[in-house]
């Protein structure tokens, strides 16, 4: 069975307060009635957009289990980190100017996870007017408003 997980974060940069949100549904579920309810949040303290979208990942992977996950994001960062993974690792972690890279332990951790899981990263446009979402724009937009409204609530 694959499952669908669906993550977002939501931060406030000078406060460096961000909710992450994640909801895991089966592949092929159609029905977003009840999908709310299933939608977990979690605060992260210390933090930035490119961070929470990194953490809010890897606290949902550290939850859910599937033999296949089909994982859906905005953040292009996590989309692209397998594409740069071999060249991370060359430099560990380092820049070009021999600065340490600001989120190289969640890097790392990331590829510890997926590196056991079959997982397949797929980037979605946040913020699709109404008219034009399909099923998974919707349901991404379910966590993408989870995360808003827990930091507004804050």
């Amino acid at each position: 069975m694959k499952l669908m997980l669906f993550t977002d974060g939501s931060v406030n940069t000078k406060l460096r307060i961000g909710y992450g949100a994640y909801l895991a549904v089966s592949e092929g579920y159609e029905s977003q009635d009840s999908l709310a309810k299933e939608i977990r949040v979690k605060r992260f303290v210390d933090t930035s957009s490119t961070r929470l979208e990194l953490q809010t990942l890897l606290w949902a992977l550290s939850v859910v289990s599937a033999p296949e996950i089909i994982s859906y994001t905005d953040s292009q960062n996590i989309v692209g980190l397998h594409l740069r993974r071999q060249k991370l690792e060359e430099n560990d972690y380092y820049s070009k100017n021999g600065k340490l890279l600001n989120n190289h332990e969640l890097y790392r951790q990331f590829y510890k996870a997926t590196d056991h899981l079959n997982i397949k990263l797929h980037q979605v446009r946040g913020h699709t007017p109404s008219s034009r979402k399909n099923n998974i724009d919707k349901m991404f937009s379910l966590v993408d408003r989870a995360s808003r409204n827990a930091l507004r609530a804050y």
